[in-house]
């Protein structure tokens, strides 16, 4: 039942952050990959900054979307520069 809320909190968090950022869609299995690595990057950025977003649901959105977005400023930078 874990791995279904991840990838639920992935989805989501993916889908914000392509929201946000407004970049070019990535579909849902897309916006799933962006969101559980934008986690791992969310998490890990905000850790070094100090900031948390709280353990529940709704943190791990968040912190995913802020993850999801710098990926996807990244994909961006690199994909767009041809």
């Amino acid at each position: 039942m874990e791995i279904v809320i991840t990838l639920i909190i992935g989805a989501v968090a993916g889908w914000l952050g392509s929201q946000i950022f407004r970049g070019s869609s990535l579909g849902l299995i897309g916006n799933i990959i962006v969101g559980i690595l934008g986690s791992f990057v969310g998490y890990w950025l905000l850790g070094k900054l100090g900031v948390s977003l709280g353990t529940g649901i709704v943190g791990s959105i968040l912190t995913g979307a802020i993850g999801a977005i710098v990926i996807l400023a990244l994909i961006n930078l690199i994909f767009r520069s041809k």
